[in-house]
């Protein structure tokens, strides 16, 4: 039966049965570079769709769709989406989506319950295992149709694309990507998540990171490096000059956007948020302060830090339970934040080591 059907759709394509719009994809997929990928996908689809008929066999939709799946064009209405996200902070604000590229990134952005909306694999590549916050060494690749009846890769991710090598490096922020970028639904933390967060610790003291007005995605993303080794509960931006899902911090923190929550608010609720959890507040500053290592950590903590340009402003130096500073030696008179918020970090680490 199905040998039969498979030459009467072969008989209907050549007599011209078929819609103009179908015969024209059909000549299309002769003259395409990829023709034998795009006419192996539509004849496997036309097997499994006979066999179904049959009652033989379920039917995987994501193989009747996987010929609209292959993108080769950089005018791809979901490529040119995928640029304007990478490019402009408005248009992240305004959809409630961002680009994620890599697959570290990607796993623990997933890992952190964030939902993929659309996967991007570069032909060839190895495919993402999306599943846990270790990867896994996939045995199929993408120029293969049977990984399609797997859920593992795609599980996380409502629609994937495959797009050629010439797509994926106008689409490639960066090099070393494995050839995995994903558009991303935004979601964003709260004072109010932290302060659940802080109250489940059974009585562990928390450790919090402020940044007033930093502006670099690149300290950002270092800074958020920085804070997940240490463990700490959250970084909160004060007043942010950069968004929270800028291409350049996601990158910088390879993933650590996600391993930590981050909060962006202003000074005002910050400090009343510290001051209601009981956390000291800790201003790294030179003026008016004691050495770091002299101060206690082992309290609830938020060390907070400005841009080495103007530092904090006033309503931290004022809020400030203790200022402290890094002894500086030679002739400069500050590190780079993301350099300062390490040692500090990590002095906390140390201090409470001995706990």
């Amino acid at each position: 039966m199905i040998i039969v059907l498979l030459l009467l759709f072969d008989t209907c394509a050549k007599i011209g049965i078929f819609s103009d719009t179908a015969k024209e994809f059909m000549q299309k997929t002769q003259r395409d570079e990829n023709s034998d990928y795009l006419r192996g996908s539509l004849w496997f689809s036309f097997i499994i769709f006979a066999a179904n008929y049959q009652g033989q066999l379920p039917i995987p939709q994501i193989i009747f769709t996987m010929a609209e799946q292959y993108i080769s064009s950089t005018q791809n209405p979901k490529i040119r989406q995928l640029l304007l996200l990478q490019q402009k902070a408005s248009e992240r604000r305004s959809t409630g989506r961002f680009v994620v590229e890599g697959r570290r990134e990607l796993n623990h952005c997933i890992n952190a319950g964030y939902e993929v909306e659309s996967l991007f694999v570069l032909e060839g590549s190895p495919l993402p295992s999306l599943q846990s916050s270790t990867l896994s060494q996939p045995s199929a690749s993408v120029q293969s149709t049977s990984h399609l009846q797997s859920k593992t890769p795609f599980q996380s991710a409502t629609q994937v694309f495959i797009v050629s090598a010439h797509v994926y490096e106008r689409i490639a922020y960066r090099g070393g990507t494995e050839g995995v970028t994903a558009i991303v639904k935004a979601r964003e933390y709260t004072l109010a998540d932290i302060g659940k967060q802080i109250n489940n610790k059974n009585g562990q003291a928390p450790l919090l990171v402020i940044l007033e007005s930093v502006e670099k995605p690149g300290n950002l993303g270092a800074v958020l490096r920085s804070a997940d080794a240490a463990k700490a509960d959250a970084v909160i931006i004060c007043d942010p000059l950069t968004d929270l899902f800028n291409p350049n911090l996601i990158r910088a923190s390879i993933g650590a956007c996600f391993t930590v929550p981050v909060v962006a608010c202003s000074s005002t609720d910050c400090i009343y948020f510290l001051r209601n959890n009981n956390i000291q507040i800790l201003t790294a500053q030179l003026q008016d302060s004691k050495p770091y290592y002299d101060t206690n950590m082992c309290l609830p903590t938020a060390i907070v830090m400005g841009t080495e340009s103007t530092g904090l402003t006033d309503i931290w130096r004022q809020a400030a339970d203790t200022h402290i500073r890094i002894p500086m030696l030679g002739k400069l008179d500050s590190l780079n934040v993301s350099v300062s918020a390490a040692i500090l970090l990590f002095e906390a680490v140390r201090q409470r080591a001995s706990l």
